[in-house]
């Protein structure tokens, strides 16, 4: 159902934040981007003795209090920290008064892969030394999944809201993104704050390991001698809102939602299937109004893993009778898990507003069985109209999103 005019509305993307290993807030995380930043460096969240490489992509620097005012961060796990900082972060940029926000109706739906699984690590290491009966009620309680969405809830004061937690593994971002996007579309909610979160954590980076996917020094997509992810950690949270709402508030718009798909093939537990993620582009692309050759770049999914970025850029040249630049900011800030492709569709709305495409750090052959142009190691100027943002997750769920330059805010 449609609000009273019976039309869907369309929906925009006013304010952005971003906990990332190459920078806090719009202004550090686009500069990175424009640069070409690492942020890969030696793991300290856990202690990697055993594994012959532990390289990875932290958030640094980071002060949860800075962000965090109505509950005692050591209250909140990490990853959401993370969230309700970005979500802060977000408001502020937006331009909207908190008060304001707490009067009108809202959607938080954040994405996640390991929720705060960095505190279950810590639980299973308690058990261990002190036996179940003493474990820390403060461990036990923060590390709940709900608590995501939740604390962006209790944060900010919001009284009529839905929160959701999307645990869509390394598709979630933009799962939780699209589920804003239709409740906005429809006139369920008139805003929303969404997008992604994870934390780095023993467990994740361990499964990675085993399956010989995890990087020894830095992620190199679709390049010929690219050897695996490095697992990173960051939130991307964006705020959304009604074309309507933006206009009455005179709000900066950053890039408009055209329009998302998903798939779901349960092919296989982690190896990606082409069909399917050709599929979910086309869908993407019929959702949204467009065809494939209005795209101007791709932010893809680009893990650096030999089978991801060939099945990747497979289905890409099915869908596109000539690739557009097709581009991996994992080369930059890791495989953030469930914030990956929130960071990603925030580089997107970015690239539309700044004037550029950025670049695939780390590149030094371009992979034949790719065949992508992936704008190696430096960004380039562009004046894009049409952006696409892929993601994929184990068991084949596929998401991905659509954006677009809002002729006003051009």
């Amino acid at each position: 159902m449609y609000d009273n005019d019976q039309r869907p509305r369309q929906v925009v993307i006013t304010g952005l934040g971003l906990v990332t290993s190459i920078g806090l807030g719009v202004e550090q995380f686009l500069a990175g981007l424009r640069a070409g930043r690492s942020g890969a460096s030696p793991i300290t969240a856990f202690d990697t003795t055993g594994f012959a490489h532990a390289n990875g992509c932290e958030v640094t620097d980071f002060d949860p209090a800075e962000w965090i005012r109505t509950a005692r961060p050591e209250e909140l796990g990490r990853a959401t920290q993370f969230s309700v900082a970005a979500a802060t972060m977000a408001v502020a940029d937006a331009g909207i008064d908190p008060d304001e926000l707490r009067g009108r109706r809202a959607m938080v739906s954040v994405g996640t892969t390991d929720a705060e699984s960095r505190d279950l690590d810590l639980l299973a290491g308690e058990q261990l030394e002190r036996g179940p009966e003493r474990l820390s009620r403060q461990v036990v309680r923060r590390a709940h999944a709900g608590r995501l969405s939740s604390g962006i809830v209790r944060e900010l004061g919001l009284t009529d809201v839905e929160a959701l937690t999307i645990p869509t593994a390394c598709a979630a971002g933009n799962y939780a993104i699209g589920s804003a996007y239709d409740a906005i579309r429809a006139g369920d909610v008139d805003v929303a704050l969404a997008g992604g979160a994870d934390a780095v954590c023993r467990k994740t980076f361990a499964g990675f390991y085993r399956l010989g996917t995890i990087a020894p020094e830095m992620c190199q997509p679709f390049d010929r001698d690219r050897k695996g992810i490095l697992t990173g950690e960051g939130a991307g949270i964006l705020l959304m809102e009604s074309l309507e709402s933006a206009r009455a508030r005179g709000a900066r718009i950053y890039a408009e939602v055209l329009g998302y798909g998903l798939t779901c093939d349960a092919h296989h537990p982690v190896a990606p299937d082409r069909d399917s993620l050709a599929r979910c582009m086309a869908l993407a692309h019929r959702n949204a109004g467009i065809s494939a050759a209005d795209v101007d770049f791709i932010s893809a999914h680009g893990t650096g893993t030999k089978a991801n970025d060939v099945t990747e850029a497979g289905a890409i040249r099915q869908v596109f009778d000539v690739p557009p630049p097709t581009v991996s900011i994992k080369s930059m800030v890791g495989h953030s898990m469930g914030a990956a492709s929130a960071l990603g569709s925030a580089a997107c709305a970015l690239a539309i507003a700044e004037g550029f495409i950025p670049p695939t750090i780390n590149h030094r052959e371009t992979d034949p069985d790719c065949g992508l142009d992936c704008v190696p190691n430096e960004a380039r100027p562009a004046d894009l109209s049409v952006v696409q943002n892929n993601a994929l997750a184990f068991a084949g769920n596929n998401a991905v999103l659509v954006l677009g330059r809002h002729r006003e805010a051009a």
